[in-house]
């Protein structure tokens, strides 16, 4: 790729580059556009294995009644709570929720929480303690002080929330104020998470978004005021209206605060799967190569001002928790993306939650208002999920670490499952495209994404999920 820092102080063309510079962007154009024409399908995200497409009515509360007693009662577990309200809908979300002005259903809500952590604690074998606290939604930061209380009380009635646990949240900086920040940090707030997305007012209003720079940097400063040890941004590529010119213009305004990691996520398109996105003027978005170049040249951007890269699309300081445990291998990936939660056991509360136990992935009603029904007349308000075979396990494990580190030794992963590495090599035969475009290399049984090949990661992984059809048309697109 094109260096940042060495544009900075020599004569510019209109594209801001150098002469010199020119013949090297125009190779690289190409490359890109020849990556496209070869990978361009549709893949996974990845964020578990197997992935929701395979979730089925199958496991239902009797499968989740038994997996939850059979959990260890001195072992750790990892809360999610979903808060599926905002102050309004953006176009482009994909997320589980709904604009909500009024304050009684939010309450109403928390309360149905707190019910649904009092049946899971009457069906665990004991009063566990939980390490860590996820607050998603939607924008947590609609609950009130009140409500905030009466969830984490209601919480720490059924476990035992460590004194040094994390507590993360995800916020709308447009709707965060002072007194909200000081409450959370009363239930020991540790990381706070602000979707950005574009701070260019064209691409605003293209998405029904608006939110200041201004507003960002207040959030951030009263974050920063109660101690809150680490602040992710995030950020997207591909809106309507972007380009690499405004992406990198957002980017710059974000550094000027420091953030301990930063998060850039390509736009997903998948308007007959989210109704919203259908208000979005497909003719604005931009192609692949243009999404291309947007999210690789923010990532230079971001590598020049001393970030990390962390997997597909984060970015941490070295000093962050993410960036070292992405560098001792200990990284980990979940519906929330990257972390560094290590726990075997993610127990989820709330409509749409997903769950993952050693048994299995187990999400709740999607629709609220299912959900809202079988808390209320004492059912635990599964829908769906899978229970893992042997086989799920192998290559959930390689998918997990190639997302993570970018390579994986198959070999060493097939003997930690006890199977014979050699029922992968059909998979493993089947990455010769990515090798002879050298995207991967092959050592044995060690595979090493290299090059562009980080592009491709999802098309790399795609070769060990046995249930992936690419004809299904069901994921988003791959680059």
């Amino acid at each position: 790729m094109i260096s940042i820092t060495a544009r900075a102080a020599r004569p510019r063309d209109q594209r801001g580059m150098t002469i010199a510079e020119a013949p090297a962007a125009r190779a690289h154009a190409q490359a890109l556009a020849n990556l496209i024409a070869r990978y361009d399908g549709r893949s996974p995200r990845y964020t578990s294995y197997p992935t929701a497409v395979q979730f089925t009515p199958a496991v239902d509360q009797a499968a989740y009644r038994g997996w939850l007693a059979a959990l260890p009662a001195d072992t750790p577990v990892s809360l999610y709570a979903h808060i599926p309200f905002c102050a309004r809908i953006c176009w482009y979300c994909g997320c589980n929720t709904r604009a909500m002005n009024r304050p009684e259903p939010i309450s109403d809500y928390v309360g149905l929480l707190v019910r649904e952590a009092e049946m899971l604690g009457e069906a665990l074998p004991a009063r566990l303690a939980a390490n860590a606290i996820h607050l998603g939604g939607g924008s947590p930061n609609m609950l009130s002080a009140d409500d905030m209380d009466a969830l984490f009380d209601g919480l720490g009635r059924v476990f035992r929330l460590t004194p040094d646990r994390e507590v993360s949240v995800e916020i709308d900086p447009a709707r965060l104020t002072r007194d909200w920040v000081q409450a959370a940090a009363g239930h020991g707030l540790t990381r706070a998470s602000l979707g950005v997305q574009n701070l260019d007012a064209r691409v605003q209003a293209a998405v029904n978004r608006s939110e200041t720079e201004q507003q960002v940097e207040q959030a951030v400063g009263w974050l920063r005021e109660v101690g809150v040890r680490s602040i992710n941004v995030d950020l997207m590529y591909g809106l309507p209206h972007q380009t690499t010119t405004n992406t990198l213009a957002t980017l710059d305004s974000i550094l000027r605060l420091a953030p301990e990691r930063i998060a850039l996520f390509g736009y997903a398109h998948v308007p007959w799967m989210k109704a919203n996105q259908q208000l979005i003027e497909e003719d604005a978005l931009p192609g692949p190569a243009a999404r291309l170049d947007q999210a690789e040249t923010a990532a230079e951007h971001l590598v020049a001002a001393g970030y990390v890269r962390v997997g597909l699309d984060h970015f941490a300081r070295p000093g962050d928790e993410l960036a070292q445990a992405a560098s001792g291998g200990r990284l980990h990936r979940n519906f929330q993306g990257y972390t560094t939660d290590a726990a075997e056991t993610l127990l989820g509360l709330g409509a749409s939650a997903i769950g993952r136990l050693p048994q299995g992935f187990v999400q709740n009603a999607a629709q609220e208002l299912a959900w809202r029904t079988a808390v209320r007349e004492g059912r635990l308000p599964v829908a769906r999920g899978v229970a893992f075979t042997d086989d799920d396990r192998l290559r959930g494990e390689i998918i997990e670490r190639l997302m993570c580190d970018l390579a994986v030794d198959v070999g060493a992963v097939a003997a930690r499952h006890g199977r014979d590495p050699g029922e992968l090599d059909g998979a493993m035969a089947r990455l010769s495209p990515f090798v002879a475009d050298g995207l991967a290399r092959i050592e044995g049984r060690r595979l090493q994404v290299v090059g562009d090949g980080r592009l491709v990661i999802r098309s790399i992984c795609a070769v060990f999920d046995a249930y992936f059809d690419p004809e299904a048309g069901r994921h988003s697109r791959s680059l």
